[in-house]
């Protein structure tokens, strides 16, 4: 079941609407959380009732390692009980995710023929894998208090982010499981979620299923593209994974919202990120916040020199860059915006080292200096702005490409294509949209024909403006006030989103 499906939208979610309400209304906390937690299972389960028993397994042998943990008094066997759910969860991780990619790394090593296993990837393993991951080990560090196992499932499963996210952690969420005050309905917090939540409809269903049109035609034929048609391929899968992902975060804070329950912000307009460093504090921010929490302030983090900090932001973009997908692609994708973090932490660091050798210069010129500094960075701020975007949209496209030599044919695409008209099936399939066929009956249909690139190249460039210059869904609700126009806005967004809902597609990150 998807977000952006009939079935979620006119039937699932307004039955766990009625039955969690209408259950706590009568005072039967539990058997309401129960609930919750069983139409969690079903959201989940129907996708795979095999997927299904995976998670509930990986969810009762964590707890009762978290338990068992509990009644340890010995450093030795807690820890034991520590890398066992290890090994457990790396090791489930690696079996369904990465064991063929290793083995047939293994077999063009050493030429040998050891079988593939060919299993399909479990819906959302990647992320509740972590979530049970900030449990067992905070357990280990006696840093979290005894939950119920129905609270525990309830955490785990909780249909908003079992599958794409946010990696939530126990503490911000189980406890507001427990607040009374958030069991009856709230109208206020009922219109700001369902105004977060069509728009994030908006943005998966009208404009990231439009952009994949455009890139899955590209990459079906890069050898077909000039110039022009690469660039456009490459800035609409830049713009199909932003809104992709942008869409799934709203939704799933707007769902959250009309439960009343606060998901932590897992999405910031990235693409307006001066630097990669400030990109990663916007894009999925839980999962870097993990990976800071749990990798990189155990490894070190950056109170052990410059050397040591470096290589560390390293090391946790390899991990991530494994974390997203088994192929070489990812894990380039990774190291790529590691090392550029690390020439942006170094910069830094030679900066401070700077300012602190002319620390003795008098306060009148350190202060004209700061000015000047001041003006200076603000000068350049469009030029880091561009590169930003330019090298975060040229690591999507090794992100989203199958192979290396792949990515390196789009590239040379890029530069040696030459230069022409868009690459005509995607203009093609463009023109064949319901929105593009409304403005030919407006009579534009002599401009459009006349300049087949006009309409494909106007969306990408409105989207681009949009991602740059408007606020995003959190801005946006946070200053929501409840009127005509607000309500023109979600009924306009809703029924254009379910009218155009005729493909149902699986959002990206449902992949890792």
């Amino acid at each position: 079941m998807l977000f952006n499906s009939y079935i979620f939208i006119f039937l699932f979610f307004p039955l766990v609407i009625l039955g969690y309400f209408g259950l706590n209304h009568l005072k039967m906390y539990r058997t309401a959380l129960a609930f919750l937690t069983i139409m969690s299972f079903w959201f989940y389960g129907s996708h795979s009732i095999r997927y299904l028993l995976i998670l509930i397994l990986s969810m009762l042998i964590n707890y009762g390692l978290v338990m068992l943990m509990d009644r340890l008094s010995q450093k030795t066997a807690r820890l034991l009980c520590l890398w066992s759910g290890l090994l457990f969860n790396i090791g489930i991780l690696f079996y369904f995710k990465y064991y063929d990619f290793f083995i047939d790394n293994l077999n063009t090593v050493t030429g040998g023929s050891l079988p593939l296993l060919r299993l399909a990837l479990p819906l959302g393993i990647s992320f509740y894998t972590f979530q049970q991951l900030s449990y067992v080990i905070d357990a280990y560090r006696k840093d979290c208090e005894r939950y119920s196992l129905l609270e525990y499932a309830a955490y785990v499963s909780f249909f908003p982010w079992v599958s794409m996210g946010p990696i939530v952690h126990h503490s911000e969420m189980i406890p507001q499981f427990r607040d009374p005050v958030r069991k009856t309905i709230c109208f206020s917090n009922m219109s700001k979620g369902l105004y977060g939540f069509s728009l994030g409809l908006a943005k998966k269903v009208l404009l990231a299923d439009t952009f994949a049109k455009i890139v899955t035609i590209g990459y079906g034929d890069i050898g077909g593209l000039n110039t022009p048609s690469a660039l456009l391929v490459m800035l609409c899968y830049s713009l199909q994974i932003y809104f992709d992902f942008s869409g799934y975060c709203d939704m799933a804070m707007g769902i959250g919202s009309m439960l009343n329950l606060e998901l932590p912000i897992n999405f910031n307009s990235p693409y307006k990120a001066l630097s990669v460093t400030d990109f990663w504090s916007r894009w999925h921010m839980t999962l870097t916040r993990f990976f800071t929490r749990y990798i990189y302030i155990p490894l070190g983090g950056n109170r052990k020199g410059i050397t040591r900090t470096c290589l560390n932001i390293l090391i946790v973009f390899l991990i991530s860059g494994i974390w997203h997908g088994a192929n070489w692609t990812f894990i380039v994708w990774g190291l790529l915006h590691g090392t550029v973090m690390v020439c942006e932490r170094y910069a830094k660091y030679l900066r401070s080292r700077s300012a602190a050798d002319s620390s003795a210069a008098s306060a009148a010129p350190a202060a004209k200096s700061a000015d000047s500094e001041k003006r200076r960075l603000q000068h350049f701020t469009p030029v880091k702005w561009l590169f930003t975007f330019v090298f975060v949209t040229f690591a999507w496209s090794i992100f989203r490409a199958e192979s290396l030599p792949q990515v390196w044919q789009l590239w040379t695409q890029l530069f040696t294509g030459g230069f022409g008209s868009i690459y005509a099936p995607i203009t093609e399939a463009f023109g064949k949209l319901v929105e593009i066929s409304f403005l030919y009956r407006l009579d534009f249909s002599g401009l459009m024909n006349a300049h087949t690139w006009l309409p494909v190249t106007v969306f990408t460039l409105l989207a681009l403006l949009g991602c740059f210059c408007l606020k995003n869904t959190q801005e946006k609700t946070e200053a929501f006030a409840f009127n005509k126009g607000k309500i023109l806005i979600v009924l306009v967004l809703m029924l254009w989103s379910i009218v155009s809902l005729s493909e149902i597609s699986e959002f990206l990150y449902s992949n890792f």
